[in-house]
């Protein structure tokens, strides 16, 4: 049977008449679809955070972060000496190939010259025999035969002399231009090397920065926290240097003592030989005892050193305040070792550019014998401190940080340096 359109008599009479509206839902089941509807998106909202959440990574401490941020400051430090060392190569190796360079270019131009000379010879040479006759026939049709040998032997000389001196000429080329290549691999190597440490030095800084930003994560009751270690570690510090002063005072109020012993003993001894005059004596013998006491007191530094270290002083108290900048060796700002080489030199003393070199130099003595002027080394020997006395120190601490007095117990001491 084909299709129909019409509609069968029950589905008519179940449509609706035109003219009814349509129904509205009920205000129950639309606060109930509101409702549900709200519940979702704020379950969403709640969930998505936990979703992107790492379950495993946990905070990490104020300690760590604390811990973290010094072992960056202390990698930066040695790359900082090794860029300094690198740097200090890299200008004698360029100062060395310009000197080859220059070198090369002289021994060139006098090689030029000679090839010249010699050129000229050989034409005058090659036009005499061009002449038609050979050299026999020259002789036998000459006016003079010993004339032509002397002329001939003269020829020859200058011929041989010539030809010495373009084997010498390119014998200094060749050995020039060795050095100049020389010369040239070595200075590519320490730049490539220099670069490499560039790169290095980079890298810590994005350290450096990672531990920063964990610190500005902090939560205020947190950073309390770390000021208060920050807090414990300078008073113990302190302490230990305070500690150290009293031990340096003791230790030169017993060699005074000592020395004021013997020179009593001395002045007795001289007394009891002259039998009279003991005022004199006495007087001679004293004057002598004081002023080894004098020295004394001081440690095994002499007058001298003493005044040299008071001049590296006076300049390194004069810096307080400058920022520490990796590299830098002043005026405007410095590195450690940058601060220590400037303190000396302002005193007529020249140290090497690094702390590795630093501390090769001058004379290795004990902590508790240290003076002022003395040279303070730490951790890996890549931070040092000009020593100014009582356990305490000047110098370029760390990037962010200015020059500054310190006590030599705020980092783990390696070892202390005369360098004079």
């Amino acid at each position: 049977m084909p299709p129909t359109s019409e509609v069968p008599p029950r589905a008519a009479a179940r449509r609706a008449p035109a003219h009814r509206k349509p129904r509205r839902p009920s205000p129950a089941l639309a606060r109930t679809g509101f409702g549900v509807t709200t519940a979702a998106l704020t379950s969403v909202v709640l969930l998505a955070p936990q979703a992107g959440a790492d379950p495993g990574a946990a905070r990490p401490s104020v300690e760590d972060v604390q811990r973290k941020v010094d072992s960056l400051y202390r990698e930066a430090g040695t790359a900082t000496q090794k860029y300094n060392a690198a740097k200090e190569r890299t200008d004698e190796q360029r100062a060395q190939a310009n000197g080859l360079i220059d070198a090369l270019a002289s021994s060139t131009e006098d090689l030029n010259h000679s090839r010249e000379d010699l050129a000229r010879y050989a034409a005058a040479q090659y036009r005499d025999a061009s002449g038609g006759f050979a050299g026999t026939a020259t002789m036998l049709l000459a006016d003079d035969p010993q004339s032509f040998f002397d002329q001939k032997y003269v020829l020859d000389r200058l011929a041989a002399d010539q030809h010495t001196k373009v084997r010498e000429f390119r014998d200094q080329q060749a050995a020039t231009a060795r050095k100049r290549t020389e010369a040239q691999e070595s200075l590519n190597q320490l730049t490539a090397a220099q670069q490499d440490l560039r790169t290095s030095k980079t890298e810590v800084r994005g350290k450096l920065t990672q531990a920063r930003e964990l610190l500005t994560r902090l939560t205020a009751e947190e950073k309390a926290r770390l000021a208060e270690l920050e807090r414990r570690k300078e008073a113990e510090a302190k302490k230990k240097a305070e500690e150290a002063a009293a031990r340096q005072k003791k230790k030169a109020e017993a060699e005074q003592a000592a020395a004021a012993e013997a020179a009593k003993k001395e002045s007795a001894t001289a007394d009891g030989a002259t039998g009279t005059g003991t005022s004199t004596g006495a007087g001679a013998g004293a004057g002598t005892s004081a002023g080894t006491g004098a020295s004394g007191g001081t440690g095994t530094a002499s007058g001298s050193y003493t005044a040299k270290a008071e001049k590296a002083i006076a300049f390194a108290r004069a810096q307080r305040g400058k920022p520490y900048v990796w590299g830098a060796t002043g005026p405007d700002s410095y590195d450690c070792s940058g601060l220590t080489q400037a303190a000396w030199k302002a005193a007529g003393i020249d140290l090497p550019r690094t702390t590795w070199d630093q501390v090769e130099v001058g004379t290795r003595v004990s902590i508790d014998d240290a003076v002022p002027g003395d040279l303070v080394f730490f951790d890996d020997i890549s931070h040092v401190g000009l020593y100014i006395g009582n356990g305490e120190m000047i110098h370029a601490p760390k990037p962010g940080a200015s020059v500054r007095v310190e006590s030599i117990y705020y980092m783990p001491l390696y070892g202390v340096v005369r360098p004079a």
